[in-house]
């Protein structure tokens, strides 16, 4: 009896868990943002932000998805103006234009009646979660996976040596793979945006009020683990968590990092007393 019942509510949670909607939001620019949403019974929602070169679909942020659907947590994942199917051309930096894009997203949701409980954000989408906890401070919690602090640093390894006298010089340099097959354009503004953005200042504009995680992998490769402890200096409401031998892309680790994020959100007693959220509470 007992292993039907089990058979019985898996059947059941799937059935209220899985809808997934393709949703369009356009951005203040006029471009239109499009995303997928993970509808659940429940109100309560999370927008996930894709890193660099990334999209909606990355595993990343679709592993976490999964997750919180079986928690009844809604979820939305989008493409950031210029990735995916988004509108919008291609930015090398614009970060701030990126917490714009995120501004949208939220007031949509919002006017939708949406307990927006959280931001999630991997890498350069970790960077935008914080931006926009540091200009708009309407959601309670963020999760900063793998974001970057020192935006000066990592540059050299994707444009190469000289690129500040190249790419004043020409105004762009064109970033190819290994085949030598053109990637993305680079341009001076896009680059100095990046340089002009100030991670430092934005860390310390969090109010105290709005909770924070920051994750990273001890063997990131990508992004130093230094940077968190950076985020952890500056943050008033942070909490930080290294995950031992996690790479940036958390290959043998996104149980771990699931995990983590579900935890914060159970400690951080956001989700709205809507039946069977309450759930959540008492799990892991």
């Amino acid at each position: 009896m007992i292993k039907i019942w089990r058979k019985m509510k898996k059947a059941m949670t799937s059935l209220k868990a899985i809808c997934k909607r393709r949703i369009v939001i356009q951005n203040k620019h006029g471009e239109k943002l499009v995303g997928v949403l993970h509808q659940v019974q429940s109100k309560n929602l999370m927008i996930l932000c894709h890193g660099f070169q990334a999209t909606k679909d990355d595993s990343i942020l679709v592993s976490i998805a999964d997750a919180l659907v079986k928690e009844e947590i809604c979820a939305f994942r989008f493409d950031f103006a210029g990735n995916g199917e988004s509108e919008g051309v291609f930015r090398y930096g614009h970060y701030h234009r990126e917490a714009d894009d995120l501004r949208a997203v939220v007031s949509y949701f919002s006017n939708q009646t949406y307990n927006i409980i959280a931001i999630v954000g991997h890498s350069k989408g970790g960077n935008a979660a914080l931006l926009y906890a540091s200009e708009y401070h309407d959601i309670p919690s963020v999760v900063n996976i793998s974001g970057r602090f020192g935006l000066n640093h990592g540059i050299q390894g994707r444009l190469g040596k000289g690129f500040m006298e190249r790419i004043t010089k020409d105004g762009f340099i064109d970033v190819k793979d290994k085949l030598g097959n053109f990637e993305y354009r680079v341009t001076l503004d896009s680059l100095m945006d990046r340089l002009n953005t100030d991670m430092h200042e934005a860390s310390c504009s969090i109010p105290k009020e709005i909770r924070v995680l920051t994750i990273h992998g001890s063997r990131d490769q990508i992004v130093p683990v230094k940077d968190a402890f950076e985020f952890a200096k500056l943050i008033p409401n942070h909490k930080l968590h290294v995950i031992e031998g996690a790479n940036h892309r958390y290959t043998e680790d996104i149980e771990n990092l699931i995990v983590l994020v579900l935890q914060f959100i159970r400690e951080s007693q956001i989700l709205s007393p809507t039946g069977e959220n309450d759930k959540l509470m008492s799990k892991l």
